[in-house]
């Protein structure tokens, strides 16, 4: 297979346009068969749903080429199972969780020429999303949508190399008690815009939001979760709270840390007054993997890592390499984790 000719090294984490795209629509009640289709434009009734009352969720995930030459995906089963999570909170038919692994496999074998080659340090970046379609002007779900697929191939997330971040303690609550903060839906998205532009404006690079009921508990930022690791670097901690997204690569770090380093894993509630005590922190999320963390500003007030000021620290380090030497091919994975599409 004859790949694009792209500068792979020099692609940055934005959007091109690729070959193909998958599309299932939903009418009557049930989702049709779907199709890879070459156009890339949607049209929609000015009325339609997803743009009176944001009724649209969607997922993310990577295609690599590992070290031997196959195109693989990482744990697509669990975007499938989140996703459903996703559209039965907003009312929307979730589209089955077997057919959406088949449509990712579909997709990226359409768009095969597009994934980057090993060692470029590029992947192809796959969006599944789906949206109300029909016009709706009561409030109420759509009766139509559109499930797609599109894929565009990415550079690495941090140009340059990765270097701890400043965040800042966000005064501004992502989501509510009982709300949609644990969901992949758009409109948490939109709800993070303006404060990540202020603080880019002030010289941070993210947010961290606290728990909305009491501002005692460490959630997530706009867009990734947290980890920490303990003051002897033996242990994982990874804030759980009811209004934070369950992160694939999250949950993939605490089976890394546990199973592969032989760390202890603490799933719990983190008070902000712990963050004393911890020699690292990081950002996990699909797009960068791990973001480390060098210091958060509590409105004026540093709380330094000290494990990850300068670089991403020892701990963060381990995970990082061994979570992506799993993603690559050059470390055995635990079954089931990769799925093999080329």
């Amino acid at each position: 297979m004859q790949k694009k000719d792209i500068n792979w090294g020099e692609l940055g984490f934005g959007y091109q346009v690729t070959e193909a795209r998958y599309v299932s629509e939903y009418k009557d009640g049930s989702w049709d068969e779907g199709r890879i289709t070459e156009d890339a434009n949607i049209v929609l009734n000015e009325c339609a749903g997803v743009l009176q009352y944001a009724q649209t969720v969607f997922e993310g995930l990577k295609a690599y080429t590992t070290e031997d030459g196959r195109i693989v995906c990482f744990r697509p089963d669990l975007n499938a199972a989140r996703l459903v999570d996703s559209c039965r909170r907003l009312e929307i038919p979730p589209f089955p969780e077997d057919r959406f692994v088949e449509a990712v496999v579909e997709t990226v074998k359409a768009n095969a020429a597009y994934v980057p080659p090993y060692g470029s340090g590029a992947t192809l970046y796959i969006r599944p999303y789906i949206f109300g379609t029909n016009p709706v002007i009561g409030v109420k779900p759509a009766d139509e949508y559109q499930f797609r697929i599109f894929v565009t191939p990415v550079g690495p997330y941090f140009k340059g190399g990765v270097k701890p971040i400043v965040i800042r303690v966000s005064d501004v609550d992502r989501a509510a008690p009982h709300g949609t903060g644990d969901i992949k839906a758009g409109l948490n998205y939109a709800m993070s815009l303006h404060n990540i532009v202020d603080a880019h404006a002030k010289g941070f690079d993210e947010n961290m939001y606290l728990d909305p009921a009491t501002r005692t508990k460490v959630e997530e930022t706009g867009g990734a979760n947290f980890i920490f690791v303990s003051a002897d670097g033996q242990t994982l901690i990874t804030p759980k709270s009811g209004s934070i997204l369950p992160s694939i690569t999250r949950r993939s770090l605490m089976y890394v840390a546990e199973h592969y380093l032989g760390m202890k894993v603490e799933h719990r509630e983190v008070l902000f007054s712990e963050l004393d005590n911890f020699s690292e922190c990081g950002l996990c999320g699909t797009a960068a993997v791990i973001s480390p963390v060098g210091k958060i500003n509590d409105h004026g007030r540093e709380i330094c890592f000290p494990s990850g000021m300068e670089d991403m620290g020892p701990v963060t380090r381990k995970l990082y390499e061994t979570l992506t030497g799993i993603q690559m091919g050059h470390i055995e994975a635990p079954e089931g984790w990769i799925k093999e599409i080329l």
